[in-house]
């Protein structure tokens, strides 16, 4: 069972991101929302659990443990599999899930795609009462923010054709060499690609 993956973000696009753990890629699924926290060229820990069918093999991956015990929650409920239990994680947080079913909101469940009103009563009738209220500290949104400048920045080298490692050290000295104030403005963007790709040329 793969439980976790601690490794390089070589790609992210709409439904999944790749990671690179020890020179293998795993495609792995994940809510929309821990998508958006995701960047080529950085290093992240994502909780993953398998799911196995008949025909395939597929990777769910979530950014927190709340989001994991959640989509596993899910799934207890006759009927839901992991693609609904990953569309809801996509369309409600946890804590907004949580709270929803606590309430028995079956308006806001329903609005995730492929559910349904049924769906979304049936996960009220067997889940409510069972799931846990608290927040997550560790959740994206509470999470300190990411300098998305140097990772625009980075995934504009690698799309260049630059390595990962050499994208973010070259940028990192640039930076460094600069006096940049990181994290980095909108402005201040352009500006270190063309520096970091200068300084890229030069190490050739």
């Amino acid at each position: 069972m793969i439980g976790m993956l601690n490794g390089r973000v070589h790609a992210v696009d709409v439904s999944m991101a790749l990671i690179e753990v020890g020179g293998v890629g795993y495609e792995v699924r994940m809510p929309a929302a821990d998508l958006s926290h995701l960047h080529a060229g950085q290093d992240g820990t994502v909780y993953t659990s398998l799911s196995v069918s008949q025909d395939s093999l597929a990777l769910y991956g979530f950014l927190t443990q709340a989001s994991k015990r959640m989509f596993l929650q899910l799934q207890k409920v006759s009927g839901i599999g992991p693609r609904v239990a990953l569309s809801l994680l996509s369309t409600l947080s946890p804590s907004a899930l949580a709270k929803a079913v606590a309430d028995g909101d079956a308006a806001a469940l329903a609005k995730a795609p492929g559910l349904g009103k049924k769906g979304a009563q049936k996960i009220i009738l067997e889940l409510k009462g069972s799931i846990n209220l608290e927040p997550d500290e560790t959740s994206p949104e509470a999470a300190p923010p990411v300098d998305t400048g140097t990772a625009q920045v980075v995934e504009g080298l690698i799309s260049l054709g630059w390595h990962a490692q050499d994208a973010e050290r070259a940028v990192r000295d640039v930076v460094g060499d600069h006096d940049i104030a990181e994290p980095l403005t909108p402005q201040d963007v352009p500006r270190v690609l063309r520096l970091a790709l200068a300084a890229l040329d030069r190490g050739r």
